[in-house]
C-alpha cells in the first residue's frame, strides 16, 4: 500500500524595527527524513510599521496582521491549523526600546500574545532575540539556502558536501547591522564567536550585531550631528540629502530615541521643526558620515575596525541583504561590484538634484529617495572602514534582495 504523508507546516514572523514579515515553512512529515529539508512556501509583508512603533498604542497593533494571516490560512490545510507552530522573534527595533521603556516593550509583546492565542494555530511565543542570535540565524538561512550544509548524492539522500565553504552573511536592519563569518582561524576564540551545531557537524561563527547601526537610527543620528554642528535650527544643510531638496523634521523624530540621545541639543523640545535643506555634495556628506563611527577606540590595533569591537579579518564570499541591497539597487548595481564602481555610483548620485533624481530612481517615495545618499556612504564606512574591506575583497560581496540556492 501508498502511504502518503502530507507535509507539515510552521510559522515565522520577522519583527523588524521598519516592519513585520510573516513567513510560511514547509517540510515533509515523514519519520525517515529527519535531515529537516525545510522550503518557504510564502512571504508576507504586514502593512505599516515594526512593531515598537506601537509603543503608545499597543491595542493597535494586532489589526494589520489579519491581512497576511488570513492569506496564511488559506495556504495552509484547516485541518493542520492546530498542529502548526506561530514563532515571533522581534529585533532590534524591540531591543531599542525595551532599554528605553520595558513597560511599553512588555506590552507590545503582550498584546502580539492575546492576538495569536485567538489564531487557530499552536503559538509557541514572542521574542526579543539578542543581536548574536540575530547575526548568526542570517548566517545559518543563507548557508541553509545555498546548500552548503545538506546536499543530495546520486541515492537521492542528504548528506553533508564534501569540502565546500561556507558564506559570511551581512544584514543591515532599521536599527542594527550584523556581520557573521567562519574566520580564517577558527580556533582562535574571539568573544563573538559562537559554536553552531548543524546536522552533526560544528561551526565556530564569529558574529557581531551593532546596535544603533541600522540604517534608521544611522540617519537619525546623522540629523542629529548635523543640528549639533549648525549654529541654527532654521536651515540645517544636509550634504547628503540631493540639491533644492527641503524638509522640516520635528526634533522628536532624530532627536528621541535612545541611539540618539548623547547627540540631543540641550535646549531639546519634542515638537520643535528643524528646516534640512540639501546641499547634494558628495565630498562633504562623506565626510560627516565618517564621524558616525569611532576608529579611534581602536587605536590602530589590526584586529580592531571600530567602536572597539575585536573582529577577525573578513574570509571568503560573503551575501549582503536587507538594506544594503534596496541601496545598492537604487544606485543601478547588483551582484557583485568593483569597489571602484560603487564609488563612482555613489559620487554620481549624490551630485544630483532632487528634480533630477525623480527620473532616475525605478520607484520614486520621498522619505527612501532622499536618503539613499547618505545610506550609500554609510554603507562605504561600514564595509570599508568598519569591516575592513577591501578593493580586493570587495567583489566578494554579493549584494542580493534576499537568501536564494541561486549559485555565487
Amino acid at each position: 500500500k501508498v502511504l502518503f504523508f502530507s507535509p507539515q507546516y510552521g510559522i515565522v514572523l520577522d519583527a523588524g524595527s521598519s516592519q513585520t514579515t510573516v513567513y510560511v515553512y514547509e517540510w515533509p512529515a515523514e519519520k525517515e527524513n529527519d535531515t529537516g529539508v525545510v522550503s518557504q512556501t510564502f512571504k508576507c509583508n504586514v502593512k505599516g510599521p515594526g512593531i515598537s512603533s506601537y509603543e503608545s498604542n499597543p491595542g493597535a497593533l494586532a489589526k494589520p496582521f489579519d491581512d497576511c494571516l488570513n492569506k496564511v490560512k488559506e495556504r495552509i490545510p484547516v485541518h493542520l491549523h492546530k498542529n502548526t507552530s506561530v514563532y515571533l522573534g522581534a529585533t532590534a527595533g524591540m531591543r531599542l526600546l525595551r532599554l528605553q521603556n520595558e513597560t511599553a516593550a512588555n506590552e507590545v509583546l503582550a498584546s502580539i500574545q492575546n492576538y495569536f492565542r485567538a489564531q487557530p494555530f499552536e503559538f509557541r511565543g514572542a521574542q526579543i532575540i539578542t543581536g548574536p542570535e540575530e547575526g548568526v540565524y542570517g548566517w545559518i538561512t543563507a548557508n541553509y539556502l545555498m546548500g552548503n550544509f545538506l546536499e543530495r548524492n546520486l541515492w537521492r539522500s542528504w548528506v553533508h558536501p564534501y569540502r565546500k565553504d561556507t558564506i559570511g552573511a551581512l544584514d543591515l536592519g532599521g536599527a542594527s547591522t550584523q556581520i557573521s563569518f567562519i574566520p580564517e582561524d577558527s580556533q582562535e576564540n574571539f568573544n563573538s564567536t559562537l559554536q553552531v551545531k548543524l546536522y552533526g557537524y560544528n561551526y565556530n561563527v564569529y558574529t557581531h550585531s551593532f546596535q544603533c547601526y541600522g540604517r534608521d537610527e544611522a540617519e537619525k543620528r546623522f540629523l542629529a550631528l548635523l543640528l549639533q554642528k549648525s549654529n541654527t535650527s532654521s536651515s540645517v544643510d544636509n550634504p547628503c540629502y540631493p540639491q533644492d531638496y527641503n524638509t522640516a523634521l520635528a526634533m522628536k523624530y532624530f532627536s528621541g530615541r535612545l541611539c540618539t540621545q548623547p547627540l540631543r541639543p540641550a535646549n531639546y523640545y519634542p515638537d520643535q521643526l528643524v528646516n534640512f535643506h540639501g546641499t547634494g555634495d558628495p565630498g562633504l556628506c562623506q565626510e560627516m558620515v565618517s564621524l558616525l563611527f569611532n576608529f579611534t577606540a581602536c587605536r590602530d590595533r589590526e584586529d580592531c575596525p571600530f567602536n572597539g569591537i575585536h573582529q577577525p579579518k573578513v574570509k571568503g564570499n560573503f551575501v549582503a541583504f536587507s538594506g544594503f541591497y534596496y541601496t545598492i539597487n537604487a544606485l543601478n548595481l547588483s551582484g557583485h561590484f568593483s569597489l571602484a564602481d560603487f564609488n563612482s555610483s555613489m559620487w554620481f548620485f549624490c551630485s544630483q538634484s532632487w528634480a533630477q533624481l525623480q527620473f532616475m530612481l525605478p520607484k520614486f517615495e520621498e522619505i527612501y529617495a532622499r536618503s539613499y545618499c547618505f545610506s550609500a556612504n554609510f554603507i562605504y564606512y561600514l564595509l570599508v572602514h568598519g569591516y575592513n574591506f577591501d578593493a580586493e575583497t570587495w567583489p566578494q560581496i554579493h549584494f542580493q534582495k534576499e537568501v536564494s540556492n541561486n549559485n555565487f
